[in-house]
């Protein structure tokens, strides 16, 4: 039989096999703070081996890598950052990807897929809020940066009319919380996070302007319990990292915490129920997988059950664009 006849070549196998090579030259890249070194004016490889305390050949090859890639640009041996690596990648700039350190951490803990597929669960690790700073400040800067861009899109999919007062659980840097405010001048919100998150998401409020209008609240959504009386609690990325009980109870208490008439909106990943669809979503559960105890992408029907189990209706579901997940948007009678 002839191995061409029917079309099929492995190539999509070693481009799917070998695309950690072009994560790894970006994430080196960015630990090593290169780009940041061609800010202000195209370099030679040795310049800038010299500016951040690398060898000249090794730099030099990191950078002609970085050029395939797109990321720089050569001309004449001098190297130049790309406009997209410009705007996203110079350290200190307005929407620097400061969250690509959490994305370097995920390196080492992927690494351990194989060994937490033949067992079932990850190797030991500290809870999220004893991981310290090393972890804890790269993965809010990451949640941080995303949601930067995410938030203003998501909250416009919601209507607000009634809303004065919001809960956002697990709020992280308080970016959604910022982008409820900034959508209606009579809004004001409250970030609940863990007591080592808090300290962050008010330097980012801070930084933001908005320390009249959004409060933060330290505990633990799974342990304690939340402050009551507001018109919307927000859920966003939060379901994902929990076990389908812990869940439950969480939708619970997210409905206590909404005054009657009020609403509890998740958004997350909303699988299809054959946990395939979308593809995004089927990757993150591994995620979860090698990163947490016992989360999980759920499915639009599981995360109904919660919500219906709360007390919680009618409900009503929103798919986001860009294949950002979806919305589960519940009524309190």
């Amino acid at each position: 039989m002839d191995a061409h006849a029917d079309g099929l070549t492995p190539q999509p196998i070693m481009d799917l096999a070998t695309a950690f090579q072009r994560s790894r030259v970006l994430l080196t890249a960015w630990e090593l703070d290169l780009f940041t070194a061609l800010a202000e004016e195209p370099r030679t490889a040795g310049e800038v081996a010299a500016s951040i305390g690398a060898d000249t050949r090794a730099t030099d090859r990191l950078m002609n890598a970085l050029c395939g890639l797109g990321l720089l640009e050569k001309r004449d041996g001098r190297f130049t950052n790309s406009a997209v690596a410009a705007r996203f990648l110079v350290k200190g700039r307005p929407d620097y990807a400061a969250g690509l350190g959490h994305t370097n951490n995920l390196w080492t803990t992927w690494s351990a897929l194989t060994e937490t597929v033949r067992s079932g669960a990850p190797p030991p690790r500290p809870s999220v809020g004893e991981r310290g700073d090393e972890w804890l400040r790269p993965f809010i800067a990451a949640m941080h940066w995303r949601a930067r861009w995410s938030a203003p899109a998501v909250v416009g999919e919601l209507d607000l009319t009634g809303v004065s007062r919001v809960l956002d659980v697990g709020g992280g840097s308080g970016a959604f919380a910022m982008a409820f405010v900034k959508a209606g001048a009579g809004i004001s919100a409250v970030v609940f996070d863990l007591p080592a998150v808090v300290p962050l998401a008010r330097g980012h409020i801070q930084t933001e302007g908005f320390m009249a209008r959004i409060d933060t609240v330290a505990g633990d959504y799974l342990t304690d319990e939340l402050p009551g009386g507001f018109d919307l609690v927000f859920l966003s990325a939060v379901v994902h990292s929990n076990s389908a009980a812990e869940n439950e109870r969480l939708i619970r208490k997210a409905a206590g915490a909404a005054s009657r008439g009020g609403r509890v909106v998740v958004q997350d990943w909303l699988m299809s129920e054959d946990r395939t669809s979308p593809p995004a979503g089927a990757l993150f559960a591994l995620n979860m997988l090698v990163g947490t105890e016992a989360g999980d992408t759920y499915t639009e029907a599981e995360v109904r059950g919660w919500m219906e189990q709360a007390g919680l209706g009618p409900l009503e579901s929103r798919h986001l664009r860009g294949g950002g997940g979806g919305l589960l948007i519940g009524w309190k009678p």
